[in-house]
């Protein structure tokens, strides 16, 4: 579904919108493919980067059918926290290290909360939004920092050669290859139901292509961004643990059944923890993305804005089940792509801010109800 909605929306916006406006308007210069040219595909993903980052980290919590409201806050308290260290001298790679490692600590805290003490995760990350929210006002009480700082900015603003560009984007397709077709056999190992080769393959030849047309097209305009490739790395990585170790299966049995996971050995609190702790690291990155890409924090760009509703929408979006037990990182990239080509779209468009949320919602929600009558098919089945 994440990857009919993504075309969809491209067709729809690349193609439909300007050849509707070409037959009104017979003036030629109406008749520009703007969505889908390469200085708009390269601020797309420029745009989407954060929600990616988010998404991925909510993912991992989602799939113990559990959540988190409170990442983009957390995001935002990094984010700021980052800002005040570097202004205060503090070397930036080490500010970078530090306010991660707060990243970790607010979401294992959380976690702990969650896991030994036993309150539901929507309401200690409700009450985490809340409180962080108000921890980011104290620590920008002017609601903007400017980071003009080289080093963070340098995510943004450095840019790959694109010989290296084309050296990545390969490597990401074999790694994205081998993790398929490594699941395959762990499955056939252990005696569980198949994908069918055709869903696969296919998804392996969908992921090259859109590689491969992403590096041509981000060359065409400028090159890879270094934020997009550490992004990529960020999402292998975690894309490799959810689903090619012991630990990754362990989520997915935690998140399956919870009972009969513990009854196997896994320590089910444990595992809670460390995907709390995940998120809060993603989050935390995604705050030093955030700031490096606009060059300032601001309240509204991060905990009080859209950036949450948008970052799980992109997790669900993907296919990632709120019920838990199934989902996958990468399609949270894709989820994420969905919901910035749909707002930068609409932009382009000339729609406004309440026509990007009831589209926004209404996608999330359909996205929801596959997943609810997917769920449903299969119990009854």
């Amino acid at each position: 579904p994440v990857l009919l909605a993504l075309a969809a929306i491209w067709t729809y916006f690349g193609l439909a919108v300007p050849l509707w406006e070409y037959w009104g308007d017979a003036d030629a210069e109406s008749f520009r493919f703007i969505f889908l040219s390469p200085r708009n595909i390269y601020n797309l993903f420029m745009q989407s980067a954060v929600i990616a980052t988010l998404a991925v980290g909510i993912t991992v919590v989602l799939l113990l059918g559990d959540i988190d409201l409170s990442a983009a806050a957390t995001a935002g308290v990094c984010a700021a926290l980052l800002g005040v260290l570097v202004l205060a001298g503090v070397p930036s790679p080490i500010a970078c290290l530090i306010v991660m490692a707060v990243g970790i600590i607010m979401g294992t805290a959380q976690g702990l909360l969650v896991a030994y003490i036993g309150i539901p995760s929507f309401v200690v990350t409700l009450a985490g939004l809340l409180g962080f929210q108000g921890l980011m006002q104290k620590i920008l009480p002017t609601g903007n920092l400017n980071v003009g700082d080289p080093f963070i900015r340098g995510f943004a603003r450095v840019l790959l050669p694109d010989a290296l560009g084309w050296a990545l984007a390969i490597t990401c397709i074999v790694v994205f290859a081998w993790l398929n077709l490594r699941k395959q056999t762990q499955r056939k190992a252990r005696g569980l139901e198949l994908d069918s080769n055709t869903a696969v393959w296919g998804q392996i030849a969908f992921f090259s292509v859109l590689m491969l047309a992403t590096v041509t097209t981000l060359n065409a305009y400028r090159s890879v961004p270094l934020l997009i490739v550490l992004l990529m790395a960020i999402t292998v990585v975690v894309g490799w643990v959810t689903t090619s170790t012991p630990y990754g299966r362990s989520i997915f049995s935690v998140g399956g059944n919870p009972e009969s996971a513990r009854r196997v050995g896994i320590n089910v609190k444990r595992i809670r923890v460390s995907a709390f702790a995940i998120v809060g690291l993603m989050a935390a990155i995604g705050g030093i993305f955030g700031a490096s890409r606009f060059g300032s924090v601001s309240y509204t760009a991060f905990a009080g804005g859209s950036l949450l509703l948008e970052s799980i929408g992109a997790a669900v979006i993907g296919g990632t089940s709120l019920f838990g037990g199934r989902g996958s990182v990468w399609n949270a990239i894709l989820g994420a792509l969905v919901i910035g080509s749909l707002g930068n779209g609409l932009d382009l468009s000339g729609a406004s801010a309440a026509d990007k949320l009831m589209f926004s919602g209404a996608i999330l929600l359909l996205a929801v109800a596959i997943d609810a009558v997917s769920r449903s098919g299969t119990s009854e089945g």
